[in-house]
């Protein structure tokens, strides 16, 4: 006898760095202790917490942010979490310094590209469309002109309702064809757009004949109103998308097999994409999103790209630029000139730079638990403090990383939780970074060199 079972628990989850982080924990301007997945950082969330509002303003025009601090001090979680507060939409787009250097394309694009995906627009679009249950559906066919022994829909006889109206419709060959791809029938709800006479299959009516106890269909209510009426269709995109739709128009190619690797986008592009969109503002049809760019290592950004991200600061259409860095005094890459974070003075001058610590003992046990709670791991007292011990020798990232193989290991010997014994056999297992780079220095002698 064949068994069917609900099945609740097997799901797509994917689990991110900082995928607990759900804001920068504030009430007003104060920040909580451990609030929206955030921990410790007091001074550094309140900071980040004023630029919100700066942002939301209209007053970080021509500035930027740098966050400076030791590795894993939560630089890109404050980032993140800036993003978060602007709105769950906002396009929070993410790299280092150092991945600006492509071989395939200028550095200079490369950072435009990541400026310009940081910019949302969402376009608000008002077509008209027939909208309804269909009450009949008869499909004419004819013989084909080339093949006697097949027909090919040439047209058909349409009734839809709503919960209004009722009403019966010749439609042509197009329509026709897409009522059998869409695989229509006698109570779909369906939709088809006036102009171009696409048609969409919503789903089952509520109202239709139930004819199986278990089906994988859709069933929607009945829609209210007129038959032909104008609906708002929302799309939300980057104007990274728009260049890449405006560089593709001129090739019917391009459009076919235009998703392969990167390629420059003119000025010119990107100024007539620019105009679009001001005009659509302007007539209200669409809203800019600007959304955050981290640029984490920007040390090692050069001064050709510090003088670019300075005259982009001053665009109309820019993100919000996070920096972040870990540098105190260091040498302006292509320069022989040393500066603090290694950054021309005169970008440093537009920056609100904001400064995070070394997290205490007790924070890093805090962010840990959080961790092992959204990685659903299970840990013992024990096991969590002897991980923060390692967290606060070593560093938090390695420790953090430590969680989810000791899990690994305890569920292969049948344990739900992960013990003490887990973790000291996962830091056999697992190097730090100090530990490994001790060991190959103990062995450099060793090594086949080249003289």
């Amino acid at each position: 006898m064949s068994e069917i079972r609900e099945i609740t628990s097997a799901r797509f989850r994917r689990v991110g760095a900082h995928s607990h982080i759900k804001g920068l924990g504030l009430k007003g301007l104060k920040a909580l202790p451990v609030a929206d997945g955030m921990v410790g950082q007091v001074k550094a969330r309140e900071a980040a917490g004023i630029i919100v509002k700066m942002i939301k303003e209209g007053k970080m025009a021509g500035r930027a942010i740098l966050l400076a601090g030791p590795v894993g001090s939560g630089k890109t979680a404050i980032a993140y979490a800036i993003a978060k507060e602007l709105g769950e939409d906002v396009p929070f787009i993410s790299i280092s310094g150092s991945e600006v250097y492509s071989a395939e394309i200028k550095k200079s694009e490369v950072l435009m590209q990541a400026m310009r995906k940081a910019i949302g627009v969402r376009i608000h679009e008002y077509r008209q469309v027939y909208e309804g249950e269909i009450t009949e559906l008869d499909i004419k066919f004819e013989k084909n002109p080339y093949n006697p022994y097949q027909q090919v829909p040439v047209g058909a006889v349409l009734g839809l309702r709503t919960k209004k109206e009722e009403k019966r419709f010749n439609v042509g060959q197009n329509i026709a064809i897409g009522l059998i791809n869409q695989g229509c029938r006698v109570g779909d709800i369906i939709e088809i757009d006036a102009e171009t006479g696409r048609v969409v299959r919503l789903g089952r009516s509520m109202e239709a004949k139930r004819t199986a106890d278990i089906e994988a269909e859709r069933y929607v209510p009945v829609p209210d109103g007129t038959i032909l009426k104008e609906k708002e269709f929302v799309y939300t995109v980057t104007l990274h998308d728009l260049d890449e739709m405006q560089a593709r128009r001129g090739s019917f190619l391009s459009l076919l097999f235009g998703g392969g690797e990167e390629k420059e986008i003119s000025p010119e592009i990107r100024e007539e994409v620019d105009t679009k969109v001001k005009e659509l503002v302007n007539a209200g049809r669409a809203e800019i999103i600007p959304g955050v760019l981290f640029i984490d290592e920007v040390h090692m950004l050069d001064i050709e790209l510090f003088s670019f991200l300075c005259r982009a600061m001053e665009s109309e259409l820019a993100p919000i630029i996070i920096l972040a860095t870990n540098r105190g005094i260091a040498r302006i890459r292509g320069t022989d000139y040393k500066s603090p974070h290694g950054m021309p003075p005169d970008l440093l001058d537009r920056l609100l730079i904001i400064i995070t610590e070394p997290y205490s003992r007790d924070e890093i046990k805090k962010i840990l638990e959080i961790r092992a709670k959204e990685e659903n791991v299970k840990i013992s007292e024990k096991a969590l403090n002897y991980l923060t011990s390692i967290g606060e020798k070593h560093s938090l990232r390695y420790a953090v990383q430590l969680l989810t193989p000791a899990y690994v290991i305890a569920k292969e010997n049948g344990r739900d939780e992960v013990t003490l014994e887990d973790i000291k056999k996962v830091t056999k297992l697992f190097s730090d970074v100090s530990k490994s780079a001790r060991y190959l220095k103990e062995l450099e002698e060793k090594f086949i060199t080249v003289s």
